[in-house]
């Protein structure tokens, strides 16, 4: 196992573009042993996603995947993938509203709404591609990870300011997005 530094909120290197993956570097050594080393990441911080930017990581890379806690709806289950290069387009205007978190925002929340339905087309770790229309909370998770690889963090989509804070002084009604 080997777990990764997490940067958070204030490190220039979240706030970057990322480039895209070529696929000349899949199944390469240092590409199998990153993608393992975000999925450890991201398992031992106890994320929904992570995206290659939080480890100071320049690519076009995210990983994601959850379980439902047993409170939690099965709705809320996000399957294990590897994304590359995502591409997302909203495909509608309607919009769910979610109390956000972020593994570079330790401690605290924000309220973001986002599309709720939106097509995505991305490369897999085997260069296949794929194009899918993801609805509810998967659809929420791909775009908080994706904004990432654009140098946008949640609190930069927050509703107001005034909702948004430390986890411990703040009452949240809604879904929660980790």
């Amino acid at each position: 196992m080997s777990v990764r530094k997490i940067l958070k909120i204030g490190d220039p290197l979240l706030r970057k573009t990322s480039e895209l993956v070529n696929p000349d570097e899949l199944g390469t050594k240092e590409f199998k042993k990153l993608i393992r080393d975000m999925f450890d990441t991201m398992r031992h911080a106890d994320g929904v996603g992570l995206a290659a930017p939080q480890i100071g990581i320049l690519k076009k890379i995210v990983v994601v995947g959850s379980e439902p806690d047993d409170e939690a709806p099965a709705s809320s289950k996000v399957p294990e993938r590897i994304l590359l290069n995502p591409e997302i387009t909203p495909i509608t205007e309607s919009v769910d509203g979610n109390w956000e978190g972020c593994l570079s925002v330790p401690g605290m929340r924000g309220y973001v709404e986002r599309p709720n339905k939106i097509r995505m087309k991305w490369m897999d770790e085997k260069g296949d591609a794929h194009d899918e229309v993801i609805e509810g909370y998967q659809a929420v998770v791909y775009q908080h990870e994706c904004d990432h690889l654009n140098g946008v963090l949640y609190v930069d989509r927050l509703k107001s300011t005034k909702m948004f804070g430390f986890n411990d002084s703040m009452e949240f009604s809604g879904p929660i997005l980790d």
